[in-house]
């Protein structure tokens, strides 16, 4: 039974269907620098480095897992640019995919208090699939003509985001993969089939209440629109207790339920982790989601980082 939800999500995952294509991420607030090229903190001589890697669905064979890294840090008062990189394995290897970015955002000032950042990625998408020895069941290999050929390919991509910020909010909308691309093309007298990335637009925010001098209250929310597929929503409401220690919850609509938690280790290390329990029709077939992120905030100047915990 496994193997045959496996190949559903494979199969899925690389033909022209109404599908989610790109990954998920449940705590995206941590990760907006792959999500959004406009994203910046406006900090000063500060290196803003992160890595998130998400073991989705664990339990099922060939289940995805997805790593990103970033790094980004203002230029100048207006400039902030830096890297962005998404590296994705279905299927222990069956299709991997690679999104690699320099990324851009130039930031104009409002007041003293808001500003405004439009976004640019610029890089490079790649694919890779592994058909060798592939079943579709406990039988031998398959000879399914749509799997009978390997592929490599690559392509170049753009991204681009506006995103809008103070100190206690945010919101953004960001396409990071602008160009459509076109996976797998077989043709014969049997299959004529094709699978097409397909342009995702995320729009994201959100905000920090203080409760107290103790507590702060960071809802957020991420909404993923796609051709042909349903609007992917998520929320998500941590509190921060003394600028340290974050815990939380989060909903995606028909598909998840999740727990989220994080600490600010040093000043400048901050480490989180999320479970995802799923609650769609796979919730028998898996035990959740897993995510864990790192980031960490380099001082370039080296005369020392005290500024508040990042809130976005």
């Amino acid at each position: 039974m496994k193997k045959i939800i496996l190949f559903v999500f494979f199969f899925l995952s690389i033909l022209k269907v109404i599908a989610q294509q790109d990954p998920h991420f449940t705590q995206y607030m941590t990760n907006m620098s792959v999500v959004n090229p406009a994203y910046a903190t406006a900090t000063p001589a500060i290196l803003n480095l992160g890595s998130l890697y998400r073991y989705q669905w664990s339990g099922i064979k060939g289940a995805p897992k997805t790593l990103t890294l970033f790094a980004h840090a203002p230029l100048n008062e207006k400039v902030e640019g830096g890297f962005s990189l998404i590296s994705d394995d279905i299927g222990d290897g069956a299709k991997k995919e690679t999104n690699f970015f320099a990324d851009f955002a130039y930031i104009l000032k409002l007041n003293e208090k808001q500003k405004l950042s439009f976004g640019l990625k610029a890089g490079f998408s790649s694919i890779s699939t592994n058909f060798n020895g592939f079943q579709l069941n406990s039988g031998d290999a398959t000879t399914d003509l749509a799997f009978a050929e390997n592929t490599n390919a690559t392509a170049p991509n753009i991204g681009v985001g506006v995103y809008y910020f103070t100190d206690k909010y945010y919101i953004g909308i960001s396409t990071p993969n602008f160009l459509s691309a076109e996976h797998i093309r077989t043709s014969s007298d049997e299959i004529n089939s094709f699978g097409s990335h397909k342009m995702h637009t995320y729009l994201t925010g959100g905000y920090v209440f203080d409760i107290n001098e103790t507590f702060k209250l960071k809802p957020a929310a991420m909404a993923i629109f796609v051709e042909g597929a349903p609007v992917s929503v998520d929320l998500t409401a941590n509190v921060l207790y003394n600028e340290r220690f974050e815990l939380g919850a989060a909903y995606r609509f028909d598909d998840s339920v999740s727990l989220l938690m994080n600490i600010n280790v040093t000043p400048n290390l901050r480490i989180g982790y999320s479970y995802d329990y799923t609650i769609s029709n796979l919730s028998q077939f898996n035990s959740g989601s897993h995510e864990i992120v790192l980031l960490y905030n380099l001082d370039l100047l080296g005369k020392g980082y005290d500024k508040s915990p990042r809130f976005f």
